[in-house]
């Protein structure tokens, strides 16, 4: 009887997430136009790669390459090239490429909020001077946009993942929406959600990898990997390695 009590009290095992045998997938954070830091963590990841065992190779860049540092049009130019040499490089879309995709749409309101959110850096990186952005009103804004962003850069920022799925880990934006199967999530959600995400703590349907809030250091939870580190104002960008059960975090 007391063998089967203690039986009973055993702890059961954690679950400890496992990427698809055969792949070593590095997750990039939030880089927000730092494309200084952006080229600092692919040279780490290239020599990381190079160190360990042959396997086959995938980046996912988490969203938010755009606004606040102060090359957007780098970071985009630099990842887009990336992406279309290399089918195993993947970028997702964050709620800042959302935002400038309908400002330049002229939407209003994802317009008055692109300018308070950084998309004057974003402006300026592509070759509107501080002179002429301060001169600018809403309509003129979006009349500079359609000149200076290129076309190449609108259509690659439209054709961005959602949510890839990988072994054990789902790769997104902000987060998922606890109790809603990853399948059913709504994009809002994704790249957009906080609070009902972050202070969950029970295990769900997959180990979620995410940037979209900031934290001082990579936070890993019983449901989620945060690796947004605010690399416009820290100067660390962080990435995450996986492969087999195996986790690995490492910043510029």
């Amino acid at each position: 009887m007391l063998a089967k009590l203690l039986n009973l009290r055993k702890r059961v095992p954690d679950f400890v997430p496992a990427m698809e045998p055969g792949l070593r997938v590095y997750a990039v954070g939030d880089i927000h136009g730092r494309l200084d830091l952006l080229d600092a963590i692919l040279t780490r990841i290239d020599a990381d790669n190079a160190a360990r065992p042959p396997a086959d190779r995938h980046i996912i860049f988490l969203g938010d390459l755009v606004d606040r540092g102060p090359d957007s049009a780098g970071v985009v130019e630099r990842i887009r090239g990336l992406c279309a040499r290399d089918p195993q490089i993947h970028c997702i879309m964050g709620n800042h490429e959302e935002i400038f995709l309908r400002a330049i749409d002229g939407d209003d309101k994802a317009l008055r909020l692109f300018c308070r959110i950084g998309g004057r850096e974003t402006m300026l990186s592509y070759g509107v001077t501080a002179e002429d952005y301060e001169r600018l009103d809403y309509a003129e804004v979006v009349e500079r946009l359609n000149a200076v962003v290129p076309p190449e850069h609108r259509a690659f920022l439209e054709g961005l993942k959602e949510i890839m799925i990988l072994g054990d880990y789902a790769f997104v934006h902000a987060g998922v929406r606890p109790g809603i199967p990853i399948a059913d999530q709504k994009l809002a959600e994704t790249r957009w959600i906080r609070d009902p995400f972050l202070d969950h703590r029970a295990p769900l349907e997959k180990m979620v990898v995410h940037g979209h809030t900031v934290a001082e250091e990579a936070e890993i939870l019983p449901h989620r990997i945060g690796i947004d580190t605010g690399a416009y104002h820290s100067d660390r960008l962080t990435a995450l390695m996986l492969e087999d059960q195996a986790r690995e975090i490492f910043s510029t």
